[in-house]
């Protein structure tokens, strides 16, 4: 069973080093590639003042954070859900690093995030992916066509959701859209099948096929003839097209 869990933290700034704070932690759990429906959310009260430019990004207020707990009261339980699972983070160096410093500052007994955990960055694997372009979660959110639509300030578990969708994707495509364990049909008419598969409903109305005009045809014909001259006649379209006759 692989069992990962996509992260991400808000703060009450930039740098633990200066003494910023976590003040929101967001978690969802994936089995197998499939979202479970398991998740960790808490906001937590930082004992200090959120910077103004922090709550540009996210949107929370001091105000809003005064009645929250203090982190030594949800590190128990934020331990617990992520022990021993993969840790999907984009930009994990950031949240590791203030999920440690808030860790120490409880004391030498609790473990620090890599001693219980795995972590896959999706930030280096975007750069890997995607040399030389933006790779910030909403550039790849419209690069891989993933809605981000609700997403008008950073929350940490609407940003975890997101990245969940936006790592499949990245990562080879959903399967499954259900949850893990559902084995019920979706509301597409379509049943799910036992390896993850819609399977459409038999009386499913029969797709259209649009044919290419004789004018598309010509000019489709004229872009083959300048790449089998460019290719010194290795066009692989045309050795495709000739294989195909053939097998026929």
């Amino acid at each position: 069973m692989s069992r990962q869990i996509v992260l991400d933290t808000e703060t009450t700034g930039l740098e633990p080093s200066q003494g910023h704070r976590i003040i929101e932690i967001g978690c969802v759990e994936m089995v197998n590639r499939r979202l479970t429906g398991r998740h960790f959310h808490q906001y937590i009260n930082p004992q200090r003042e959120v910077e103004a430019g922090a709550i540009e990004v996210h949107g929370i207020t001091n105000e809003m954070l005064a009645d929250k707990p203090v982190f030594a009261d949800v590190a128990g339980p934020f331990l617990e859900f992520v022990k021993g699972a993969e840790l999907v983070i984009h930009n994990a160096p950031f949240d590791v690093g203030f999920l440690d410093a808030e860790l120490s500052q409880l004391g030498s007994d609790l473990p620090r995030i890599n001693e219980i955990c795995s972590v896959l960055d999706t930030l280096v694997m975007a750069r890997q992916k995607h040399p030389g372009q933006r790779n910030s979660l909403d550039a790849l959110c419209q690069r891989y066509d993933v809605d981000n639509s609700q997403r008008d300030l950073h929350g940490a578990l609407l940003d975890a959701e997101i990245l969940a969708d936006v790592y499949l994707m990245m990562t080879g495509g959903q399967t499954n859209l259900a949850l893990a364990g559902d084995d019920h049909g979706d509301r597409s008419g379509g049943a799910q099948s036992q390896e993850g598969f819609r399977r459409l409903a038999a009386e499913r109305p029969a797709l259209a096929v649009i044919r290419a005009s004789d004018e598309e045809l010509s000019a489709h014909e004229a872009q083959l003839q300048i790449i089998d001259k460019a290719s010194g006649g290795q066009c692989l379209w045309r050795s495709a097209v000739a294989n195909d006759v053939i097998e026929q």
